[in-house]
């Protein structure tokens, strides 16, 4: 987690100097800078700071990886590394209810809006509980 820790480091300094230097680049006209470019960068920094300080702090908890460690072989990262999931249809049946959710609202037909919501329902309950019948369960 080291290098991940540094390179968020690294980003948190060069967004911490081009804060200020966008804000004095755009004070050049009558109207006081740009305050909603100053503001997004303020927030990526201060962002950028707090994914920081957790890898920061949980990489002096965690055993180092194999890719942290200098004597580290590429057969030390061997084995399985989780549950990768196979296909799935449920992402776009809960996509598609999304769509009409919105559609029925922008519309204001609130009753696609409802039937929407009520299969969207049931499509996210059929992703949530996807692993736990039929032929991927375990």
């Amino acid at each position: 987690m080291k290098a991940e820790t540094w390179i968020f480091g690294v980003t948190t300094v060069f967004m911490a100097l081009v804060t200020p230097a966008y804000w004095l680049v755009t004070d050049a006209s009558d109207h006081g800078g740009d305050w909603t470019g100053t503001s997004a960068l303020t927030m990526t920094t201060l962002l950028a700071a707090m994914v920081t300080l957790y890898l920061g702090f949980h990489a002096k908890k965690m055993e180092p990886r194999p890719e942290d460690r200098k004597s580290g072989e590429i057969a030390d990262g061997a084995g399985e590394l989780g549950f990768f999931p196979p296909y799935s249809w449920w992402p776009l049946w809960c996509g598609l209810t999304l769509g009409v959710i919105v559609f029925g609202t922008a519309a204001q037909a609130w009753w696609l809006a409802i039937i929407g919501g009520v299969l969207g329902s049931v499509a996210l309950c059929g992703l949530v509980f996807e692993y736990y019948r039929g032929e991927h369960a375990h």
